[in-house]
């Protein structure tokens, strides 16, 4: 059995250190703005607005007053499930802000991992975003 060696305690250099503080911000910057879009896609068919929304809690507060229980404890998860969207709704986000952000970091953060134009693309990254970040197409391989 070989002895075993003192392993001497290396030290990261301010560079290093400096480096690795930038990359994890670039991925929140990038993480914070893709994960916003996802929150903010469209949704199919017909959009609700506040108030059709609370017009249907209207219309479950009374149905719950004549409900079988079964009907009950659909409707009752069904109210939970408005009042969360609509809290959803009330909220916003400052995708612009979110969005400069992400173009800041976003080349030098898909350069570094390897992502292409259309890996962001079918993220769902808007092209002209994508432009302002200084990712062409056909660039990375493409």
């Amino acid at each position: 059995m070989a002895p075993k060696t003192k392993r001497t305690k290396s030290t990261m250099t301010d560079e290093h250190k400096q480096a690795l503080a930038i990359g994890r911000e670039q991925g929140r910057a990038v993480r914070r703005y893709l994960e916003a879009l996802e929150a903010h896609r469209p949704k199919r068919g017909r959009k609700r607005t506040p108030e059709s929304i609370q017009r249907r809690l209207d219309d479950i507060e009374e149905r719950l007053e004549t409900a079988d229980p079964l009907s009950r404890l659909q409707l009752r998860q069904e109210r939970m499930n408005l009042q969360d969207e609509l809290a959803t709704k009330s909220q916003t986000t400052d995708l612009s802000a979110l969005e400069e952000d992400f173009v800041a970091a976003a080349q030098e953060y898909g350069a570094r991992k390897g992502i292409t134009y259309m890996a962001w693309r079918e993220a769902g990254v808007d092209a002209a975003v994508l432009k302002r970040a200084g990712i062409r197409r056909g660039a990375g391989g493409e």
